[in-house]
């Protein structure tokens, strides 16, 4: 029988012990084959997302404790999936290409990874930077042979499908020419307007739309024996679109700085004040909570989405960031313990890699 911890100690105690140790693992594998890119720009852009963004497959490989033994194996799937999703964002955010066609084709790769009996093709043919050594190609493999393994697939496909399709629309219309991109998001936005809750804007639309969040909770259950018939769609809807717009919207608030020099666009700076984007990071933080009480394992759940409040805001960018570290705590204090316990525990757990990678 599958024991999830029960408390904060519990949850940490396996995450930096049982988790943590398999996503690094599998990131070096990645790494190393990211420098083993022949074209520049394209092992650039691999090395740097690994590299700036492994937090994300931390975050994301929580989730895999909900597979129980099975933990090792979603842990590869979760990797490789997070790690094409960051590196298309940076391949998008730090190309030349403007072009919707070059930014829909790179994103079939993320649509042929969550399908195993799709064929794989050249995702580079629209971009004049084409050699990758394979790299993309063997992510997704590993994606796809995960999944075919999946005593449940069958049950999740359809919700796996729908959210990596608000996901890929998102990357092309946020990736366009700077003068089309909110004309776009926000003709997108209207086409599911009637589906969202009242109050929602285009902008955190977008933001629910931009995470991998409830792909990962999926997989992590459909590795289990039992499974019940509306258990997929429980898991979608308590993820989507709260737990995944507070994930993204988090993402986005620690790079505020790092996007306002890329001249990259951020879901942050739309809102009327920073007061309103607190009140807002606030609010989805409350109603994530409350769409988690509705499927197993809830409190296991809440103690992720409460967790990974701490895990963001203990990233280093924060400290860099006058602005945003000034609404630090009031967001921990939505927390509540949770938040500020994983957001000590990272800040020491991060500390401690960059010794062991200064002196290793």
């Amino acid at each position: 029988m599958l024991r999830l911890p029960a408390t904060e100690f519990g949850l940490a105690k396996l995450v930096f012990k049982d988790i943590f140790p398999i996503v690094h693992r599998e990131l070096d594998y990645w790494e190393e084959r990211a420098n083993s890119i022949p074209n520049e720009e394209l092992r650039i852009q691999a090395r740097a997302s690994i590299a700036n963004k492994a937090f994300h497959c931390e975050g994301g490989s929580i989730l895999a404790l909900l597979a129980g033994d099975n933990k090792t194996k979603v842990i590869q799937f979760i990797v490789a999936y997070q790690t094409i999703s960051d590196y298309l964002d940076n391949l998008c955010d730090r190309s030349t290409s403007l072009d919707p066609k070059d930014f829909a084709l790179l994103h079939e790769s993320m649509k042929h990874a969550l399908n195993p009996q799709a064929e794989l093709k050249n995702y580079y043919e629209q971009r004049e930077d084409q050699n990758d050594g394979g790299y993309l190609a063997d992510l997704v493999k590993t994606c796809q042979e995960v999944l075919r393994d999946l005593p449940h697939y069958e049950e999740i496909q359809p919700y796996l499908f729908e959210l990596c399709g608000y996901y890929c629309d998102l990357q092309i219309h946020k990736h366009v020419i700077w003068e089309e991109r909110v004309d776009r998001l926000q003709a997108w936005f209207e086409t599911y307007r009637h589906r969202l809750p009242e109050g929602m804007t285009w902008y955190e639309f977008s933001a629910c739309a931009g995470s991998t969040l409830g792909i990962f909770c999926l997989v992590s259950y459909a590795v289990r024996p039992r499974f019940r018939n509306d258990l997929a769609k429980d898991v979608r809807d308590a993820y989507f679109p709260y737990v995944q717009g507070l994930h993204i919207m988090l993402d986005y608030f620690i790079d505020q700085e790092e996007d306002r020099i890329g001249n990259d666009l951020n879901f942050c700076f739309y809102y009327e004040s920073e007061k309103k984007m607190i009140e807002r990071l606030c609010y989805f933080l409350e109603q994530a909570n409350l769409d988690i009480e509705k499927i197993p394992d809830s409190r296991f759940h809440k103690m992720v989405n409460q967790g990974l409040v701490g895990i963001y805001l203990a990233d280093g960018k924060v400290a860099e960031q006058k602005d945003v570290k000034t609404h630090v705590r009031k967001l921990l204090k939505q927390g509540g313990f949770r938040s500020y316990f994983f957001y000590w525990n990272c800040k020491v757990y991060y500390a401690m890699r960059k010794v062991s990678k200064r002196t290793g």
